[in-house]
């Protein structure tokens, strides 16, 4: 049975419409169809479509959000979907594990990927923490990865190095060349080199590391190649089999539109083998009988890394929101945001003394941008902004940017951006 919004409803009874039909599930300002009906592109009046995107999205008009980077929100039809799933579910006493087979098929379309190579976990930092506690990897083996990777990426890598005894090395992000961050990572590979890891879009200032070329470079020296997607899925359009990698994780609640403590893990089906399982239980083996244990034998596919009891309600939540970016267009997603984030940065680059860390080459660059002053530290800026403008984005302490971060993403408008640009000349004029 394919899964839609409707049919699930359906496959659970009548009381889920029940809930929606009686507005349970909690007030909503405005007639409850027009709020979710999606709006039809025109390209005559782009700022209409975006309009009514942004009514999708229940978000507190008390401040304007620019931290997608960080959480994003999810729109109404995604928080129907994970409260009627979980309320429905809770009434009739079920896992719904079932549905994680219908979700998977959703998901996996999105990513341009096959269903058996995709698992469903919580966040990108459990993704990583799979693929790098899984590799087999003895004391001195080397693994590489940017300096700019966040904790949930690094973290992993660092434990192991602490535990165990592998190398971590690293390498400053070049903001200037594409080509200049493959030939940084060349030159720390060694005869011990396994891994080499990058972040596909970088957390602290937005840098779009050229996965494909990465790959090559990797596959040329037989090291396993992870890419760190959380900060690319949903706001780029990601296939990922072109990408190169063996192995991607990303997370559902940043620019998917998911609820939280999603995610996704992404493992080459000719590579899975060699990512072990370290944590097993119910559904990571099909085939076990007690009476006469035998070879542990894992189940088929990525699922095997999917074990116990798991938030259903949230998984078919994230096939909502993934089907949600589909029927808006993701290249038109990745333009808007593109977009907005190219009008914030025109504004500052007339503000005096606002420097960009943000690549402006458009290759490297997409719905982030990150920018620090010498008048001002950035937890200061921030706060500014926050409580004097009611702009959320996103200080950058990280290796001593001193920076605050920008995401523009389809909620936002271009009101929003030229009120951001105006509040920062604003405050740096006091300063």
């Amino acid at each position: 049975m394919n899964l839609d919004r409707k049919t699930f409803l359906r496959s659970l009874g009548a009381g889920a419409l029940g809930l929606l039909a009686t507005r349970a599930l909690g007030e909503i300002d405005g007639d409850p169809e027009q709020l979710s009906a999606m709006p039809v592109w025109n390209p005559a009046d782009p700022e209409a479509f975006w309009r009514q995107v942004r009514v999708q999205f229940p978000m507190t008009p008390e401040r304007t959000y620019f931290n997608t980077g960080g959480l994003g929100p999810a729109p109404r039809r995604v928080l129907d979907m994970l409260t009627v799933a979980s309320r429905q579910l809770q009434e009739r006493v079920e896992t719904g594990h079932d549905f994680f087979a219908q979700a998977r098929v959703i998901v996996a379309a999105y990513f341009g990927a096959k269903t058996d190579d995709l698992c469903f976990v919580r966040n990108a930092t459990e993704g990583n923490c799979i693929v790098a506690t899984g590799l087999e990897l003895t004391a001195a083996d080397e693994v590489i990865f940017e300096s700019h990777a966040h904790p949930g990426g690094s973290f992993p890598w660092l434990n192991r190095q602490h535990t165990e005894g592998i190398i971590v090395k690293t390498f400053e992000p070049d903001p200037d060349r594409a080509a200049g961050n493959v030939e940084r990572i060349a030159a720390l590979i060694t005869k011990r080199t396994r891994v080499i890891q990058v972040s596909h879009i970088t957390s602290p200032t937005g840098i779009i590391m050229p996965c494909p070329e990465i790959a090559k470079l990797a596959a040329q020296h037989k090291c396993w190649f992870h890419v760190d997607g959380a900060q690319s899925a949903g706001m780029i359009p990601v296939n990922l089999p072109a990408l190169g990698c063996d192995s991607y994780a990303t997370s559902g609640h940043k620019w998917v539109g998911g609820p939280h403590e999603t995610g996704v893990l992404w493992i080459r089906g000719d590579k899975m083998k060699e990512v072990v399982p370290r944590q097993v239980g119910a559904y990571s083996s099909e085939d076990v009988n007690l009476n006469n244990p035998g070879p542990f034998v894992y189940s088929k596919g990525a699922h095997r890394y999917e074990y116990g009891t798991r938030d259903a309600a949230a998984v078919l939540a994230l096939a909502e929101a993934t089907r949600f970016q589909n029927e808006i267009g993701r290249d038109r997603i990745a333009a808007r945001g593109h977009a907005l984030a190219d009008r914030v940065r025109a504004g500052f680059e007339k503000i005096d003394s606002v420097e960009i860390l943000t690549p402006k080459d458009p290759v490297m660059c997409a719905s982030i941008l990150t920018f620090r002053t010498p008048k001002m530290k950035h937890n200061q800026l921030f706060e500014h902004l926050l409580v004097d403008y009611h702009l959320r984005c996103r200080p950058v302490s990280e290796v001593d940017l001193d920076a605050v971060r920008v995401s523009t993403h389809l909620f936002n408008s271009v009101e929003e951006c030229d009120h951001l640009i105006g509040a920062l000349d604003e405050i740096l004029k006091k300063a």
